[in-house]
């Protein structure tokens, strides 16, 4: 009896320890003859500065309507003074932390700290994030504003981030790159408290969870298609979103390329079911429907001059419904723009562009309004 204990206590250890040994075999920061030195750090910064001009003489600069013409014409801005850490503790683990200085003009309550997230990298095809971070669910969540190849993000964009599904979220998140056949697809999966960044808790226990797959077509072309879906609960309501993208490059010689960008997306707007009051509010969240999409051509010149690297020219149509299930309203957005890149990686840029809004019904004294904005802006990577 004895010796057969002692044997199951045995086989217990090696299937413990059998798998230990073989992971064993994948050298961490800290085992083996070579050692390096941790943490190690790395620092960025961003300024970007504008001038903003509206060609209308009864709607300010922030988009906003006046009878009496007493609304602001023309501002310098200042957009963002952010500051990057990125801080490497391990061969796998990495800490990040964004701010966002030029939040300190208003109130800083809910700003300023955009980036706050620990990542853990156990190989290419799979990595952990937890903290504050910007969600994966479209294209513009892998881009960063100081190469945006518009003026700014997309209403779209802007709009799903009051949402909870793209912009700065609080919550977890997985993702890698794994292959079908020879064809390589990203993945993600999140789960966010929807509330927006820099907020103390979860303001009703419900969490949303999304999902995003990119598949390379072509990688010659630079084609990638992507889909998004999300589920989530709201004021113990079910809310939902989904999305599909495609984005190319069509080299046409070795200085003349076009890089495509097409996006699309429908989601509950429990944002405007919340303003409702409760008692007249329907029973149904999902009456209240947003959808968007738009359209982003960039034809990049490059000219490799050592005080000029390259001239851009885009032109931005976006089209979004807040509500187009009930009250259809679309806005549409024209945005021409001209882009001059003084450094490699857009170190140095100066935009000029216009923003053109139109509605298919204004309503006077509100940013529901037709509106020109000529905008300048400059910016400068550190």
């Amino acid at each position: 009896m004895k010796r057969t204990c002692l044997y199951l206590v045995f086989y217990f250890l090696i299937a413990l320890l059998g798998p230990a040994s073989v992971y064993a075999q994948v050298p961490d920061s800290t085992w083996g003859k070579k050692f390096e030195n941790y943490p190690t750090f790395k620092f960025k910064g961003l300024f970007q500065a504008r001038y903003v001009v509206s060609t209308n003489e009864d709607v300010d600069v922030g988009g906003q309507h006046h009878e009496d013409r007493s609304g602001t014409s023309n501002s310098f801005a200042l957009k963002y003074m952010r500051a990057q850490v990125q801080a490497k503790i391990s061969q796998r683990t990495e800490v990040v932390a964004l701010v966002n200085l030029a939040d300190f003009k208003n109130d800083p309550k809910t700003r300023v700290l955009e980036n706050a997230y620990l990542k853990y990298t156990f190989s290419p095809k799979a990595a952990i994030t937890v903290g504050q971070f910007r969600p994966w669910f479209g294209i513009e969540e892998t881009i960063p504003a100081d190469i945006i190849k518009s003026l700014d993000w997309s209403n779209q964009y802007s709009e799903f981030g009051k949402l909870g599904w793209t912009s700065f979220q609080i919550g977890a998140s997985i993702g890698g790159t794994l292959h079908l056949g020879k064809m390589p697809f990203q993945y993600a999966v999140s789960v966010v408290n929807g509330n927006g960044k820099n907020q103390v808790s979860d303001s009703d226990n419900g969490k949303q969870y999304m999902t995003r797959l990119v598949f390379g077509l072509s990688k010659k072309y630079g084609v990638n298609i992507g889909l998004n879906g999300g589920v989530g609960e709201v004021i113990k309501k079910n809310v939902y979103a989904w999305g599909a993208d495609v984005v190319g490059n069509i080299p046409f010689s070795a200085k003349w390329n076009l890089d495509l960008q097409l996006e699309g997306k429908q989601a509950t707007n429990h944002a405007l079911y919340k303003t409702i009051l409760e008692e007249d509010r329907p029973g149904d969240i999902n009456s209240y429907l947003v959808r968007g999409v738009y359209f982003l051509p960039n034809l990049r010149y490059q000219i490799r001059h050592k005080n000029l690297g390259s001239i851009e020219a885009s032109c931005r149509y976006e089209y979004l419904d807040r509500s187009f299930s009930r009250d259809s309203n679309p806005r549409q957005t024209l945005t021409p723009m001209l882009g001059l890149e003084f450094l490699k990686d857009y170190g140095a840029r100066i935009q000029i562009g216009m923003q053109m809004d139109r509605y298919k019904h204004q309503v006077a004294n509100t940013t529901t309004y037709n509106g020109n904005l000529f905008i300048v802006q400059v910016q400068s990577r550190l």
